[in-house]
């Protein structure tokens, strides 16, 4: 979907409100804002759960527990364990999630919470305590039904989705962590998942189309570096990195390149609900496009460790395949990220 058609669908916000005392998850449709969806939402969840649980699941909005984030797989995080929830909970908690996502979104997510099955069975189930579908972690921070900001946090390996609430009104959807181990299922496994599974296909599939549409001359601009870095920059610091731009300017690319890049930055929004993305959007467009940067570092093909990096006033994207997925197939490991240049978790720079 082009830049142009996702800023002018202007459909109504739907949004799926979990019915109270429902044990099935039962729902109904009713228009409602995303901030409001959630809020509902979050609502309904704290109320599935027991006292003690809420001592693990909700937290004060200012804890530093709030921006402490990160990707990779540990021990013990903040918040309440899917592993540890009610059917009822488990419901709830999905529900939370979807309020807060675009249907695209959820489905990355979900799936990228599967994708732990298959890497504890390539790994021999040396990582069962690890490699859980179930190892994801659900924090509030405030009360979503008092008054002033609350927060969201929904994490574990590969997962980091941050959000804060005002008023109604989601503030904040960042930092907006994605990785998928493999990239590309290659191998055929017992858990079901399909070979040729591709959770973040676009983010790769839009960004090789793009880099490899430059002509000699431009590729020497965006070109930063022969080898890609390890990992993206800053991760799990509270702020993103305020470094200066780098790479080829959006105004020296042609309409065809262009479009690919809007493209590039549309796929990232749409894991938000429609009016977060379009706020993005807008947000972009009024800073000016020509004030992006699209930079590449590493292999212009698949299976070669790549980077890049698109940087405007307003946002910053980092993407990095490098690592070997579980099976060994080289550079079929994803890491992703969407980061507010005006400060993440609603705190300003």
């Amino acid at each position: 979907m082009s830049y142009l058609r996702l800023r002018n669908l202007r459909l109504p916000l739907v949004a799926l409100v979990l019915v109270a005392g429902s044990a099935i998850g039962l729902t109904y449709y009713r228009q409602l804002s995303p901030g409001e969806a959630m809020t509902s939402a979050g609502a309904g969840f704290v109320k599935t759960l027991t006292d003690e649980q809420k001592m693990t699941a909700l937290m004060p909005y200012d804890s530093e527990k709030r921006v402490d984030w990160h990707f990779i797989p540990k021990d013990e995080r903040k918040g309440l364990q899917v592993k540890y929830m009610s059917d009822e909970q488990r419901t709830a908690a999905h529900q939370l999630l979807r309020s807060a996502l675009s249907e695209v979104g959820y489905s990355k997510a979900t799936r990228i919470m599967q994708l732990e099955s298959l890497l504890n069975e390539l790994e021999g189930g040396k990582g069962r305590n690890i490699r859980d579908p179930h190892r994801y972690y659900f924090t509030l921070f405030g009360n979503p039904e008092g008054e002033g900001k609350w927060g969201l946090s929904v994490e574990g390996h590969h997962l980091s989705l941050n959000f804060v609430v005002e008023n109604g009104k989601v503030v904040s959807s960042t930092p907006q962590f994605f990785a998928t181990n493999p990239a590309l299922v290659k191998n055929a496994n017992k858990v079901g998942i399909p070979v040729g599974t591709r959770v973040l296909a676009k983010e790769e599939e839009l960004a090789f189309e793009l880099v490899n549409r430059l002509g000699e001359e431009q590729r020497k601009v965006a070109m930063i570096a022969k080898e890609a870095p390890a990992e993206i920059r800053d991760a799990g610091s509270p702020q993103p990195p305020q470094a200066k731009a780098e790479g080829i300017a959006f105004s020296d690319l042609s309409a065809n390149q262009q479009s690919l890049l809007q493209e590039l930055v549309v796929e990232y929004c749409s894991a938000m609900p429609q009016e977060v993305a379009n706020e993005r959007l807008d947000a972009i467009r009024e800073a000016g496009w020509d004030h992006i940067h699209f930079a590449w570092a590493g292999a212009t093909e698949p299976g070669v460790g790549h980077y890049y990096r698109v940087q405007g006033k307003t946002f910053l994207i980092e993407f990095v395949n490098t690592q070997p997925d579980a099976a060994g197939n080289p550079a079929n490991h994803i890491h992703c990220v969407w980061r507010d240049m005006a400060g993440d978790f609603a705190n300003p720079l």
